[in-house]
């Protein structure tokens, strides 16, 4: 009985073994077809590439507007800048104002000590009210005394001379005697004397006599120093010329500001430049009033219109390049002293160009540009000739038309191969 269980046990085992094998061999089986599927797919496909060469995408030429530029990086400044420092040696007593700071014409930046300055200010206003007391005296007291002096001579002149007319009649008649004649001549000459005095007198104390115009220069000349002083005293305040932004300070309070010498440095409000250094291979496209689109590394999604204001007759011939200022149209805050900007410059516009990408021309800076083009399936190399160059963009003068197709210089695709364009 026990034998007959075992012999059960065994053909059971044999039984499975037997399925299991078979299991076995149908999915070796299938993974064999599936292996063999896989090779015919890749020699199908190594065979169409054989057969019509490798997929590339390639450009095609269009028709549309194309703007040529020049693109060139410089940095922002106002058309000048204005130094500013004191006209008098003195030391600084206060700084009313701090760099970056906007100011208006007018208002105070620097004060300097002004004590001296004041007390001189004071002793010129003295010397002017002194000269024109001595106008004064001159119109009230002197020039009266004068003519009341020159009306007393004159009587005195008029009754000499009658004194006198009468003697010489005596004299004449016989009656007085030549010693008396000699005393009325005399006493006569004496009056004619005085009255010449009191005429000279009046004269000199009159507007345009010698005494009154010393007086009068002496006036002109205290107050000429009494506006030299007051001219000193204001120079104690240094002030804003015009209105702008300070972008430089030099000064602080105890400072011995030196005539002539800059303590603040001014960019008046108004114009701004852009200034750059352009390769000098592009002077030729270049020309005054040309529009141009200039943008900060602050703000790069800002941009700001300028227009070319002035390009350098001479070249920097360190650096083979020209400078080219340009003025922006519409100034913004946003635009700082000495920030760095890009900016492209129109040089040429056309509107109905035929257009090809720049990455699918061969030697564009050569005499002797060229692209592949497709023919029969193959990649020809064929001699074009370029107009306008954009950014990225460039016209194809001759050499293909619209819609003809050109293989980028990055696809390794070489003059004679096989290729299947795929437009992008």
């Amino acid at each position: 009985m026990v034998e007959q269980t075992l012999s059960v046990s065994k053909q059971e085992h044999t039984t499975r073994l037997s399925a299991a094998s078979a299991w076995s061999g149908v999915l070796a089986h299938k993974w064999f077809v599936l292996a063999i599927l896989v090779l015919l797919a890749l020699g199908a496909w190594q065979g169409v590439r054989i057969l019509f060469g490798p997929a590339v995408v390639v450009d095609q030429v269009a028709r549309g507007r194309l703007i040529e530029t020049v693109v060139a990086s410089g940095h922002v400044e106002t058309p000048y800048r204005v130094e500013i420092g004191s006209q008098i040696t003195g030391t600084v007593a206060d700084v009313l104002v701090h760099e970056g700071q906007k100011v208006t014409k007018g208002q105070p930046l620097i004060s300097l000590e002004a004590r001296e300055l004041k007390a001189s200010v004071i002793q010129a206003q003295g010397a002017v009210a002194q000269a024109e007391a001595r106008i004064r005296q001159l119109e009230e007291l002197t020039l009266p005394s004068a003519k009341e002096a020159l009306t007393q001579a004159q009587a005195t002149l008029l009754n000499a001379q009658q004194t006198y007319n009468r003697t010489a009649q005596l004299e004449h008649n016989g009656y007085a005697t030549k010693a008396a004649l000699d005393d009325a001549q005399k006493t006569l000459d004496v009056a004619r004397a005085v009255k010449r005095a009191a005429e000279f007198q009046v004269y000199t104390a009159s507007p345009g006599g010698s005494d009154y115009v010393m007086a009068q220069t002496q006036l002109n000349q205290a107050r000429a120093n009494l506006d030299t002083a007051e001219s000193r005293l204001g120079y104690a305040t240094i002030v804003a010329p015009r209105d702008g932004v300070l972008i430089t300070r030099n000064v602080e309070r105890g400072t011995v500001a030196q005539a002539g010498k800059a303590l603040l440095v001014l960019a008046p409000s108004g114009d701004l430049q852009l200034v750059l250094q352009i390769d000098e291979r592009n002077l030729g496209k270049l020309a005054l009033g040309q529009n141009a689109l200039a943008s900060a590394d602050a703000y790069p999604d800002r941009h700001f219109a300028a227009r070319v204001s002035y390009i350098n007759p001479g070249i920097d011939i360190s650096r083979a390049t020209v400078q080219v200022k340009l003025t922006v149209v519409k100034p913004s805050d946003e635009l700082r002293q000495d920030m760095t900007v890009s900016v492209d410059i129109e040089v040429a516009a056309k509107d109905d160009a035929k257009v090809l990408p720049v990455r699918s021309v061969h030697d564009v800076l050569s005499g002797q540009p060229w692209v592949l083009t497709m023919e029969g399936g193959r990649a020809v190399k064929r001699p074009v000739k370029l107009g306008l160059r954009g950014n990225s963009n460039i016209e194809i003068v001759e050499g293909l038309e619209a819609g003809d197709v050109a293989i980028p210089q990055s696809s390794g695709v070489v003059t004679g191969q096989r290729v299947r364009p795929v437009l992008p």
